[in-house]
C-alpha cells in the first residue's frame, strides 16, 4: 500500500486529513475512493486507511486500524558526515535513512573540498531534506528524519558529544576498534553519534578536539573507506550491535 506522511494533527475523528502535494500524489497515482493506504504521523504509529475523498488540493481517508510501527529502531543514531564533493551527500542521506539514522548532519571540517555559500546551503537542505522524506516512505520508516547543516567544528563537537556514546572516525587511530567499542559500551546503547571526515580526513588537531570533547576516537579497520561509505558503514555496525538488524 502507498504510504503518505501527516501531522499528527491531521488525523483525528477517525479521519485522516492529506494536504498539499501528498495530495496532488494521490492524484497522479490514481488512487479511487475505497482504495486501503498506509498513513504515518511521524511519532511512530501508521494508520491503514480506506480513501473517502479525493480534492484538487486535500484528500480525506478514514482510519481502518492504528498500527504501531515496527520499522523505527530502539537507538537514536546521529550521523555526522564532513561536507562531501559533488552527489555523495545524497546518497549519504537516503542510505542513511534506510539504515535507521535518526539524524543526518553536514558540518565543514578543515580538509573539506566542498564548501558551499549560504545560498547553496539553502537549496541542499531542501534537497536533502526531500531525498530523506522520499527514503523514508520507500523503506516504511515511521518518522522522516530531519538533515541537517553544522557551519563550526565546534559546534558539531558540542552537539555530537550530547549522546551516550560518541564515535568519532579517525583514519589515524589503530588502537580503538569500532567492534570493541561497541562491545564496551554494552547492549544498553538509547543514543549514538557517528562522527565521520571529507575525502581527505581529518587533521590531527581535529580529533584531539574530538577526544576532549567526550567523543571516542575509534578506526573501522586497515582499509580506509570512502567518505560516502565510513558513515554507512559504521551506522551498519552500530544497528547490527544493537539488535536493530533482526
Amino acid at each position: 500500500m502507498p504510504k503518505f506522511f501527516v501531522a499528527a494533527s491531521n488525523i483525528f475523528g477517525g479521519v485522516a486529513y492529506i494536504e498539499g502535494k501528498d495530495a496532488e500524489h494521490l492524484r497522479v497515482l490514481r488512487l479511487r475512493r475505497g482504495e486501503k493506504l498506509i498513513v504515518c504521523d511521524g511519532e511512530g504509529n501508521d494508520y491503514e486507511c480506506r480513501l473517502t475523498a479525493v480534492g484538487p488540493g486535500s484528500a480525506e481517508a478514514e482510519v481502518v486500524r492504528v498500527i504501531p510501527s515496527r520499522s523505527e529502531p530502539d537507538v537514536s543514531a546521529q550521523v555526522y558526515a564532513a561536507f562531501p564533493k559533488g552527489d555523495k551527500a545524497e546518497t549519504i542521506v537516503q542510505k542513511s535513512v534506510e539504515l535507521g539514522a535518526s539524524r543526518i548532519v553536514f558540518f565543514r571540517s578543515e580538509r573539506c573540498v566542498s564548501r558551499p555559500d549560504a545560498a547553496a546551503i539553502v537549496k541542499k537542505l531542501e534537497r536533502w531534506n526531500k531525498i530523506s522524506e522520499e527514503a523514508a516512505k520507500q523503506c516504511g520508516r515511521a518518522s522522516i528524519p530531519e538533515v541537517g547543516i553544522e557551519l563550526s567544528f565546534e559546534s558539531m563537537l558540542a552537539h555530537a558529544s550530547q549522546t551516550q556514546l560518541g564515535l568519532f572516525f579517525w583514519e589515524e587511530e589503530r588502537q580503538r576498534s569500532l567492534k570493541k567499542t561497541l562491545e564496551a559500551a554494552g547492549d544498553g546503547i538509547v543514543s549514538a553519534s557517528i562522527v565521520t571526515g571529507p575525502e581527505g580526513g581529518f587533521e590531527k588537531r581535529e580529533a584531539e578536539a574530538a577526544e576532549r570533547a567526550g567523543l571516542i576516537p575509534v578506526t573501522l579497520g586497515g582499509r580506509i573507506l570512502r567518505c560516502e561509505t565510513a558513515p554507512l558503514c559504521a551506522l551498519t555496525a552500530l544497528m547490527y550491535h544493537t539488535n536493530n538488524l533482526e
